[in-house]
């Protein structure tokens, strides 16, 4: 299954999320992964007429190699390893003390951009659908599973388009449910699987969240 691009990946989920989560007695919250889960969770929010937010995350790259996640942060949440791939990259936690600084430092800077004085989404008692535009390592989304259920949701839900088999199967034990359109064994990266996988801007996370919020008015 190749996507078009992300808008359209996020219609083709909205559709599936909308079956699995039925007719919630509360209005659900979706909360996406910015920057490249917003274009995605923005149709998945208008389908379930659930609020849209974010939580923001940051991958803990691999030295050399930072699109290979060995683990990764959420908000002001503790990192989260994935054991096997820093055995596989022969690095220890300490070893990532640097790559961690950092990437605080520019998660500080994007919920400041994002949210500026605006309070974290309420999780509390609600039924919570975490989107991203797919999933390789899911560490990422791992960290933000953590995060969200450290606030007592009432219902998780993880929805991404694409996402590798093994990545699925790590994060189902930390939802009610992980809603994955497509799972394709030879995964490789989640690019390859929209034919427009253009990189996204702070100013294209802000035009996402002011559309939607001005559409609510």
């Amino acid at each position: 299954m190749i996507f078009a691009d992300r808008a359209e990946a996020g219609r083709a989920l909205a559709d599936r999320v909308a079956e699995v989560i039925g007719a919630p007695g509360d209005r659900p919250l979706v909360l996406a992964l910015p920057r490249g889960g917003l274009p995605v969770a923005a149709p998945v929010a208008e389908r379930l007429g659930a609020d849209l937010d974010i939580v923001v995350a940051r991958k803990l790259g691999a030295p050399g190699h930072p699109e290979f996640g060995l683990g990764a942060i959420a908000e002001d949440g503790p990192p989260v390893y994935d054991q096997g791939n820093l055995r596989y990259a022969g690095v220890t936690e300490q070893d990532l003390a640097g790559t961690l600084a950092a990437e605080r430092a520019e998660l500080a800077r994007r919920v400041r951009r994002y949210r500026g004085s605006r309070p974290a989404p309420p999780v509390t008692g609600r039924v919570v659908v975490l989107v991203d535009d797919g999933l390789a390592t899911g560490v990422t989304a791992h960290a933000a599973l953590r995060w969200i259920n450290g606030r007592d949701p009432d219902r998780v839900l993880l929805a991404v388009p694409v996402c590798a088999p093994p990545a699925r199967d790590l994060l189902a034990p930390e939802t009610d449910r992980v809603v994955c359109l497509s799972a394709p064994p030879e995964f490789f990266a989640v690019g390859r699987w929209y034919r427009d996988f253009g990189q996204l801007t702070d100013e294209d996370v802000d035009a996402v969240l002011q559309r939607f919020h001005h559409a609510l008015k």
